[in-house]
């Protein structure tokens, strides 16, 4: 074949061959754009808008919510500081006695507060005085009755309250506490109800063969309790603290009316955090919540117990550091001399 000729031929297969490329590279750009018109528009970032625009109006939400919450704050913490209260704010009880269960009913729940009540109660042995017993809120968790056991380290002792005492400056509080008794535990006679100041409560336990005894609106029928020694088994309080004019003094007067051996004051409270930024917030809003609810929310509770001069037994915090227990005794040099007395 002559070489144009074969020159030529080669020459129409690379045009061919040009043509199809051409053909190819237009098919495969038109199939990218279909791709890419198929798939959700990306910003730069590569966030798609609809999730941009539900960033930015959830941004817009929160900022405008912590706004408010911000200016409510400034606005209760104006009114808090404009506000002259008293240190002893107990009176408040006698008006919020009806509607105390159902206030703190949610943030008990929140909080598993219950679970933190049972825990401290059913220590309870003995004799019991419970101080500060409000409405009653301990009621269902005492183990009514004595009964033989164990203890931690597995020697015999008596568990279960052979008697319990309930006390409150609030006869409003105790009315509630002994109705709620009455309908949760009808079958333990062996219970008084006073209303009294724990700051000056002495030592009497109810003694009656049936019935329960109540001096907090009536007498019983059945008798008075008699005095029998001079000290509780254990003494019970929670969430009282924060309403005595005199904290530190009321405990070490606890302290001696119990049991100087074995006897345990059982203690949950709430007061100061670990933390400054909300110790803060309960500083500022004190005096509002005190005058409101009767409770003074910011207390050093651990500088309290300090001051009372009863020994430690056991101490555990929780709710960043604003919920407090503690397992108290008297100390044990006060408690020898107290006993030589």
């Amino acid at each position: 074949m002559p070489s144009y000729l074969l020159y030529q031929r080669h020459s129409k297969q690379n045009a061919s061959n040009i043509a199809n490329n051409s053909e190819l590279q237009k098919f495969q750009e038109r199939m990218r754009a279909e791709s890419a018109a198929a798939s959700p528009r990306k910003s730069s970032h590569g966030i798609p808008p609809r999730a941009l625009t539900f960033l930015g109006i959830t941004a817009l939400v929160i900022s405008t919510y912590t706004s408010y919450l911000y200016a409510s704050y400034k606005r209760e913490v104006s009114k808090a500081q404009s506000l002259d209260v008293p240190t002893d704010v107990s009176d408040r009880y006698n008006s919020t006695a009806r509607t105390f269960d159902a206030e703190v009913e949610l943030s008990e729940r929140v909080m598993r507060m219950g679970s933190k009540r049972a825990d401290l109660v059913r220590m309870a042995r003995g004799d019991v005085l419970e101080v500060s017993c409000g409405t009653g809120r301990n009621l269902e968790y005492y183990e009514l009755g004595e009964r033989r056991g164990v203890d931690t380290e597995g020697k015999s002792t008596v568990r279960g309250c052979r008697s319990l005492t309930m006390i409150d400056l609030s006869p409003q509080m105790v009315s509630i506490a002994e109705d709620k008794f009455r309908r949760l535990r009808p079958e333990f006679t062996r219970v008084l109800f006073r209303a009294q100041d724990a700051a000056t409560v002495t030592v009497e336990k109810p003694t009656f063969p049936s019935g329960v005894e109540s001096t907090s609106t009536r007498q019983s029928a059945l008798g008075r309790p008699t005095r029998q020694d001079g000290y509780y088994d254990t003494i019970v309080q929670t969430m009282g603290l924060c309403s005595m004019p005199d904290p530190a003094a009321t405990l070490r007067h606890l302290g001696s009316i119990t049991e100087p051996e074995r006897g345990r004051i059982l203690l949950l409270e709430h007061g100061r955090s670990h933390y400054d930024w909300l110790n803060r917030i309960l500083d500022n809003l004190a005096p509002s919540h005190a005058d409101r609810h009767g409770c003074w929310w910011n207390r050093d509770i651990g500088a309290i117990v300090k001051e009372s001069g009863l020994e430690v037994v056991e101490e555990k915090r929780w709710h960043f550091g604003t919920t407090w227990k503690y397992v108290l005794r008297p100390r044990q040099h006060s408690a020898r001399e107290a006993k030589k007395e």
